[in-house]
Parts: C-alpha cells; sequence; structure tokens
C-alpha cells in the first residue's frame, strides 16, 4: 500500500463517524518495556556509543550508565506520581502544560516533537554505515548508506501503520537477539580472564572522578532517552496505572545494569591500561566491539553481530516514530498542529497521517544529507541528535519542576514522604547533566568550542521552546479557545 492510498483510506465514508480514538487495551507491561528499552537501543549503545565514551572519559565509563540510571530513577518517582493525578495522553507536553500552564507547555510540545524527531532521524545515518559494514561484511557489495536508511525509512513506516502491538512483537523479538549476542560475547570474555584478568578498575575513584568522566557523563543518561515514552502509550495501554509505572521502572533498571556491565567487559576485554587510547583510535572505523567479539568468541559472531546491531538501530527507530507520532497526535487534537494531522487509520487505530508525515521529513532529510554529502555519523548523526539529547533533558528538568508546583499546590493528593525529595534532586541532576553536554559539545562534534556548528546546535532547542511560549501568549490573546486547548485535550 503506498502512503496515498493509506491517505484516502482515512477519509471515512459518507455519513460515518472518523475514528478519534487509538486502539484500547492493546499493548500490556511487557509490550511497553520492548518499546521502551528497544528506543534505548542496547546493542546500537555498546557497538557505536560505548566506544565513543571509552575514548573519552577512560575506564571509568560504564559507572556514567549506572549514575544515568539512579538519576533518571529518582525523576520516575515523581514523574509516575504525577501520571496517576494529572490525565494526558501527550507525554511531557500534557504533563508540564497541567503542572507548569500552557505557556511553558507548548514550549514543551514543540521541543519534544522536534527532540524526538533529530534522534531518530538521526539513527538513519549510523544505521547506513553499520548496514553497509554488515553487507560488505558478509557479500562484499558496496552500497551508498543513505539507500539503507530509506529501505529502512519505509519498513518503520509500515509497522508504525499496521499498530502498536505489531511493532511491540517485532521488537520483541529484535531485542531478545540483540541482548542475547551481547551476552554470549560477555560469557566469551569473562570465562577467558579478558586481555589481563577480571578487575574492576572501574568503579575505582581514580576512574570515577575525573573531568573526562564528567565530560562523558551526558552520554550515560542519553542511553536512556525514550524510557518516559512509556506515558504516551496510556491511551493504548491495560490498567495504565499499574502497567505504565511498572514498564517504566523496569526499563530503566534494565538499561543501566545492561549497559554498565556490557561496557565493563569492553574494558575487561582490551584492559584497563589500554582501553581508552585503543577505542580512540578505532572510533573512525567503529569497530571495536566487533574486534572484541571476534577475539574472544569467534567471526562467525563479528558476522552475526555486525547484523544484528542493524536490527538494534531499526528496533531504535520504530520505538520513537511511534512516540513521535503521538506527539503529532496530540498536538493536533489541540489544534497547534493541522487536523488532518491528527487522523487515525480506522483499519490499524494508529495515527497514520502523523506517521507518514514523519516518514517524508526523515526521507527528506536523508536525501538532503547525501545530497550535501555530509558524514553519516560526524555529521548527520550528531548534528541531529545533539539538539534532541539537550531538548529531552530541559523537558525532564521542567517535569521536575512540574511535580514539585503540583502537589504543592494540590495538597489534597496524599504522597510518599520521598516523591518531592526526588523531583527537587533529579531536577538539579538534569539541569547540572545539561550544562555538562552543552559545556563539552565540542568533544562530541569534533569541532572547536567557538565553531559555529556547536552555537547552533546548542540554539535550535531554546529557539523551538522559545517558539512554542511565544506562539501561545499569541493564542492567549487572539485565540482564547484554542489556548484553553493547549495541553488539556484527552
Amino acid at each position: 500500500m503506498t502512503f496515498t492510498n493509506e491517505a484516502a483510506a482515512m477519509v471515512p465514508p459518507a455519513g460515518a463517524d472518523p475514528r478519534t480514538e487509538l486502539k484500547k487495551d492493546a499493548i500490556g507491561t511487557r509490550d511497553i518495556v520492548f518499546m521502551l528499552v528497544s528506543a534505548a537501543a542496547p546493542l546500537t549503545i555498546v557497538v557505536g556509543i560505548a566506544p565513543l565514551a571509552l575514548a573519552v572519559g577512560g575506564v571509568g565509563a560504564p559507572v556514567i550508565y549506572i549514575a544515568g540510571a539512579l538519576g533518571l530513577a529518582l525523576f520516575a518517582v515523581g514523574f509516575m506520581a504525577l501520571t496517576r493525578h494529572i490525565q494526558s495522553y501527550s507525554g511531557f507536553y500534557g504533563y508540564v502544560a497541567k503542572s507548569l500552564g500552557r505557556v511553558v507547555g507548548l514550549g514543551s510540545g514543540l521541543t519534544a516533537w522536534m527532540s524526538y524527531n533529530g534522534i531518530q532521524i538521526g539513527l538513519y545515518g549510523l544505521l547506513g554505515i553499520q548496514a553497509d559494514l554488515a553487507v560488505r561484511s558478509l557479500t562484499e557489495v558496496e552500497l551508498p548508506w543513505w539507500l539503507y536508511a530509506l529501505v529502512a525509512i519505509g519498513a518503520v513506516w509500515y509497522l508504525g501503520w499496521r499498530g502498536i502491538d505489531v511493532g511491540a512483537k517485532v521488537l520483541a523479538v529484535l531485542l531478545t537477539l540483540e541482548t542475547a549476542i551481547v551476552a554470549v560475547v560477555a560469557a566469551a570474555v569473562l570465562l577467558q580472564g579478558g586481555a589481563e584478568g577480571i578487575g574492576f578498575d572501574s568503579f575505582s575513584p581514580d576512574a570515577i572522578f575525573t573531568p573526562q568522566f564528567a565530560a562523558v557523563i551526558a552520554l550515560g543518561f542519553s542511553a536512556f532517552m525514550g524510557f518516559e515514552s512509556g506515558a504516551l502509550y496510556r491511551e493504548e495501554a491495560r490498567d495504565p496505572d499499574k502497567s505504565v509505572p511498572r514498564a517504566t521502572y523496569i526499563s530503566i533498571a534494565f538499561i543501566g545494569a545492561f549497559y554498565a556491565f556490557a561496557v565493563w567487559v569492553i574494558v575487561q576485554a582490551f584492559g584497563p591500561v589500554v582501553v581508552q587510547a585503543f577505542a580512540a583510535g578505532h572510533l573512525d572505523t567503529g569497530d571495536t566491539a566487533y574486534i572484541m567479539a571476534g577475539t574472544f568468541a569467534g567471526d562467525w559472531y563479528v558476522n552475526l553481530m555486525s547484523v544484528l546491531i542493524v536490527t538494534s538501530i531499526f528496533a531504535s527507530q520504530l520505538a520513537f516514530h511511534n512516540t513521535i507520532n503521538r506527539y503529532t497526535l496530540s498536538l493536533s487534537r489541540e489544534g497547534i498542529f493541522p487536523k488532518h494531522s491528527g487522523r487515525i487509520s480506522p483499519r490499524h487505530g494508529t495515527p497514520s497521517v502523523a506517521g507518514i508525515e514523519q516518514t517524508l521529513l526523515s526521507v527528506a532529510l536523508v536525501v538532503g544529507a547525501a545530497l550535501l554529502q555530509l558524514d553519516p555519523f560526524t555529521q548527520f548523526l550528531i548534528w541531529a541528535n545533539s539538539p534532541g539529547v539537550i531538548g529531552i533533558l530541559l523537558l525532564q528538568a521542567f517535569t521536575g519542576v512540574g511535580v514539585v508546583v503540583f502537589f504543592v499546590r494540590h495538597r489534597e493528593h496524599r504522597l510518599k514522604w520521598y516523591v518531592i525529595p526526588s523531583a527537587v534532586a533529579s531536577t538539579l541532576i538534569m539541569c547540572v547533566v545539561t550544562y555538562l553536554m552543552v559545556d563539552n559539545v565540542g568533544l562530541l562534534t569534533g569541532l572547536p568550542d567557538n565553531d559555529p556548528v556547536n552555537t547552533a546546535l546548542l540554539l535550535i532547542a531554546p529557539v523551538v521552546f522559545g517558539a512554542g511560549a511565544l506562539l501561545a501568549v499569541i493564542l492567549r490573546r487572539v485565540n482564547p479557545a484554542a489556548y484553553q486547548r493547549i495541553g488539556h485535550a484527552v
């Protein structure tokens, strides 16, 4: 089915009411966990991002994921409490709007939409690189990265259109496979004693309390991007008051433990003395994890890993695609985006026009990057992802403030004693992590700190937030009815 045919199928028959709700009771706790963890892309982090953390942060890199898990667990305490008292299917957008007001809310809504698009679309650069490596290693056929990206974009659109339950089943299979391959390689490294025997240098104070560790701690938090999107699936979840919090806590615990363990295994594979220099020397080729697999598990595992890294990235993009579509649906329901963007497929109960629009945006940016001959990793991926990560960190900080403000105003709600302290602590943590990422953005882009590209990347999220807040102020004066809908449509 083509995009045009699907769009035509969205128009209801004469006399029929268009579908206004997503598919009910489609997913449970397990399905949400698969989507949240798949968004974090475990194998993608191990192969594509962990070597950067090791190259910059050194042997203490595994701890950044533990720090990320602890910080986000604190955030989740307040966030999940808020979801029990505020009815919203709009993720950060709805919760910020109903706790901090519509002006901040609309700024947050547009920032969330921009951020998730940046993260999702940028990953097509990494997918193209890894797909090319996999195909060349198996067939010696070399194709441009953007061709693989365009194929993946089409597949992501199709699964997103078919339904959240169908996507969850696909993600469950892919996540199980990528987790299994990492576990097998890790077992091989540990059973053979690594390069210099098994040690715990990564967790020593000398490895943690360094300027380099502080510089990459934002990478630890960025590895969890998408964990909070479980709240977006409340409309489609079975018993959302229980399934969404459970899935959120399970995903944080799994992601933190998995990443810390996997990166620690890489340290054991090469040895704490040389791992930083080795990872730095192989950033361009992106083969640190492959060399580990080939050395300790055999070439067969290298080939398998090269295939599964592609499916890992694909799974992450599908999870983010679903998240973006639901933000688009919320903004459309409230009149911020065009009404047609919120049309729901009568066949599958999915926000299918939003899916088409996100797909076309992805195609446009990938084709544009190809025509401009941007490097798919150092330019397309980093340039698209960095504003997205900054945006999500800012939204988490706003949400933490929103938790405190909401429960101070509504003292009638009975809370556990630790909810507000957790929200305060997590907000401070998010602010510090955001500052560290902004201050060290040059380490990610590889450009001088005063380079105009760095400045542009840092300004995107604040500018989008400001534009959304300004639009809300304008609507308050010229269209009060539209202003009242901001963040409040259910």
